[in-house]
Formats: structure tokens, sequence, C-alpha cells
């Protein structure tokens, strides 16, 4: 093996990755924290929303649907992903069963990487459509049934970016060095 001071090299190299992650990770946590910032103000300003009263049955209703919302839809992209990958085990399997010498590794034998490569494009386009939709026709639903007040406590609720940010943050692996 390689000896005692190269890992010392890429213990050191580690932790500068780390840090460097870390850093990265806050400056896109403060810029999406800053553009949602701005476009709940952009909102405001059009349909001149002065107040958003926070006692307001239907404000706290769009609050909680806001809060809601990119947890749902983080959980519709998981679960499609779970989806396209069973396709794509299934095709592995058999492709191992169907192709002579696939799964002994014997020379010159090719999986067919084409086909693979369909089942991820094609799920990956049809799988996201329902998170798709859920995001974009949610604010439209609650601006025209419960109206501009509910949707600003929607978008107050849920600043995507931010939210998103904060839940990859406070899910990801802390590593100590």
């Amino acid at each position: 093996g390689l000896g005692p001071d190269v890992r010392t090299i890429t213990d050191g190299l580690d932790a500068i990755g780390n840090t460097t992650a870390a850093i990265g990770k806050g400056f896109a946590i403060g810029s999406a924290a800053l553009t949602a910032l701005a476009l709940f103000s952009a909102y405001a300003t059009t349909v001149k929303l002065e107040i958003i009263n926070l006692i307001d049955p239907k404000v706290v209703i769009g609050l909680l649907i806001g809060g809601a919302l990119p947890f749902f839809v983080g959980a519709l992209t998981m679960t499609s992903v779970g989806r396209a990958a069973g396709q794509m085990v299934e095709e592995i399997r058999r492709q191992f069963r169907e192709i002579p010498g696939l799964l002994e590794g014997k020379e010159g034998v090719k999986p067919d990487s084409a086909k693979c490569i369909d089942i991820s494009a094609k799920a990956a386009l049809r799988e996201m459509i329902l998170p798709g939709v859920v995001a974009v026709v949610a604010p439209v639903l609650v601006g025209f049934i419960l109206g501009k007040e509910s949707l600003g406590g929607m978008l107050a609720g849920k600043p995507p970016p931010l939210r998103r940010g904060w839940q990859n943050t406070m899910s990801a692996p802390i590593r100590r060095n």
C-alpha cells in the first residue's frame, strides 16, 4: 500500500473539499433566500397586498399549504426515482438472462446500453410530469379559490429554493475530521 504521508495529504484535501462544499451550500441558501424574498415582494407589489394578517384563517391555510407543498413534491419526486430505478433493474436482469456471456463478463459481450439510456430518459420525462404540474397548478388554485391573501401566505410559507436548500442542509451528513 501507500505510506502514511499519502493518508495525511488526502485527509487534508478531503477537509478542504468539505469546507468548500459547506461554503458553497451557504452561498446557495443565502442566494435562494434573497430570491424568495424578491419573488414575494414582487407578488405583494403586483397584487397590491399591503398586509398579511396571520390571524386570518385563509392566510393560515395558505401558510400550511405552502409549508407542506415542498415535502409533497419531494415525496412525489423520490417515488418517481424509485419507479425508474425499478424499471432499470428489470432491464438489467433481462439482459443478464437473454444475452449469453454478459453475466459471466465474457470478452466481446456487450450490454444493450441504448435500451438502458432509453428507459432512463423516458422515465425522467414521464415521472416528473406530476410533480411539475403540482408545483405550477397549486399556486393558481390557491389564488383563485382562496384569494390573494392566501396565495401570499402560501408564498410566504413556501419559498421553494429556501425550503429545499434548508431540507438538503439539515439532512446532509456532517463529517468531522
